[in-house]
């Protein structure tokens, strides 16, 4: 059993959260019960995550995608009504990292992409100023179908692969979730391919024209393994009970 105020205090310095301007609070969202044995993750705090939470008889949820982002309605009505009320009826705490979690450079939902993918991290997209995209090889090459490929055997989701032309893949950059307009970054590094979890309309012309292969991996399928690597850290930290439950989402 660890206290809860003990668990936030570490992570919040290990994630180093006040580095970050981000979308959303990061750190403790929801106040539960003051003491944790059992700590659920996932990717999204929805509705499904946290019955399943309940279902487990957990003290603490952890997710990367919480609450309160920048721009939503402020009222406690609806869908964030019976989100909240769940976690208040079961006296759940709700932890939630956003950019954070991103970027940490071992825990962070970039490197554990590329610890899932066999890519040799080399280092940050130099360009993009924000330490969350990264730059790598792998030790061999791929066309774009074997590497499509990989990644939807990895990923246990097909993505959308977009050739840049007829040259093998072997220098890479990626940044999971909503960061396909780092594909201007990858290109000014000359990197073959770039990965992401969304795609745009523009992005699609940009990798045709330009010459850079493309996979819009999924935003989701992307960002599943930062929060479990967290979630085992605190396991060991503090000897509690974590459990990653996958709410299925396809985008």
């Amino acid at each position: 059993m660890a206290k809860l105020s003990e668990i936030i205090t570490y992570t919040n310095a290990l994630l180093d959260i006040n580095s970050f301007k981000d979308y959303a609070p990061n750190g403790l969202q929801v106040e539960g019960k003051n003491s944790v044995q059992r700590i659920v993750s996932g990717v999204t705090a929805s509705l499904d995550l946290i019955e399943a939470a309940i279902k487990l008889q957990a003290d603490s949820i952890l997710v990367h995608h919480g609450y309160f982002w920048k721009n939503e309605a402020p009222e406690i009505t609806g869908m964030k009504y019976q989100r909240i009320k769940a976690l208040m009826d079961y006296d759940i705490s709700l932890l939630g990292y956003h950019l954070p979690l991103d970027a940490h450079p071992e825990l962070g939902n970039n490197i554990q992409l590329a610890k899932q993918l066999g890519i040799k991290v080399d280092g940050l997209m130099h360009t993009s100023g924000t330490g969350l995209g990264h730059a790598g090889h792998f030790p061999q090459e791929y066309s774009l179908q074997a590497l499509s490929d990989k990644i939807e055997k990895t990923l246990s989701r097909k993505p959308l692969a977009i050739s840049g032309g007829n040259h093998p893949i072997k220098t890479i950059a990626w940044c999971t979730g909503g960061a396909q307009h780092y594909i201007d970054d990858a290109l000014a590094m000359g990197v073959d391919a770039f990965i992401s979890g969304e795609i745009s309309e523009n992005t699609v012309h940009i990798a045709r024209e330009s010459g850079i292969h493309y996979f819009a991996a999924g935003h989701h399928a992307t960002e599943r393994y930062g929060v479990q690597a967290l979630g085992e850290h605190l396991k060991h930290k503090f000897d509690i009970e974590h459990y990653f439950v996958d709410c299925d989402n396809p985008a």
